[in-house]
């Protein structure tokens, strides 16, 4: 485990080696204004950056971890749309029993659409208990008017499905936060060449190419990961010695 574990970038850890690849892009762009501003700026200097920026992915989100959340991730969608025609044919059947005397809502149908309308599993997992326990309940009832053994099947295979992957995903972003933690210096590190660039970017051009200064500025790159977010960034420029 390293020394320390503190963080010296303000962004999510898998935020951070894709700001250092846009800004990875601006240094090849500029390569030859940075170089005559100083030979430290070399081409190895470059490889080494971009070395360290493929290092970094490899800590915060492989590929194999990132593709295979993705398949979980599907399965897990595909599950919850699968109940959809499950819960209106339902829905139909207690309309049709006189004896059940509960509504959509009160059966625990309603919010189970809601969560699925709005993909949360999480909320799927919390509603499909009651669901499955009002179905046991008046399985006598709901079986007269038509609903079938298949049917009261998919209700409770996907509360085990969804849940088992639901398991799966976190025990992959479980173990991948502990990773991470343990490799704070690299990413730290990362930072350290991130910011050096930056600060240098905007010496070059604050003064003869404004407009280039936002592609070395920190806040700037921070909100272009999410375009749409109005969420307040503050820059690490400070952290390090911000210049002016």
């Amino acid at each position: 485990m390293d020394a320390t574990n503190n963080r010296n970038y303000n962004c999510k850890d898998e935020e951070l080696p894709v700001i250092c690849k846009f800004t990875l892009a601006s240094l090849k762009r500029d390569s030859a204004d940075f170089l005559a501003y100083s030979p430290k700026f070399n081409q190895e200097y470059i490889t080494g950056f971009e070395s360290k920026i493929t290092s970094a992915i490899n800590i915060v989100e492989p590929q194999s971890e990132t593709t295979e959340r993705k398949l979980i991730n599907g399965r897990i969608h595909t599950t919850m749309n699968s109940l959809t025609d499950p819960i209106n044919r339902v829905i139909g059947y207690i309309t049709l029993a006189p004896e059940i005397k509960l509504s959509a809502t009160d059966f625990g149908l309603s919010a189970l659409r809601s969560a699925i309308v709005s993909t949360n599993p999480e909320n799927v997992l919390t509603s499909l208990p009651k669901v499955n326990l009002n179905i046991t309940k008046y399985k006598d009832a709901l079986k007269a008017q038509g609903m079938s053994d298949d049917l009261i099947a998919q209700f409770t295979n996907a509360a085990t499905s969804i849940d088992i992957d639901y398991q799966k995903q976190h025990t992959i972003v479980s173990n991948r936060r502990g990773i991470v933690q343990n490799n704070i210096t690299t990413l730290n590190i990362l930072n350290d060449q991130l910011v050096e660039i930056l600060n240098v970017g905007k010496i070059i051009y604050k003064s003869n190419d404004p407009a280039k200064v936002q592609d070395y500025t920190f806040a700037h790159l921070k909100n272009e990961i999410h375009p749409a977010s109005k969420t307040a960034t503050v820059s690490t420029d400070k952290k390090a010695g911000k210049t002016e």
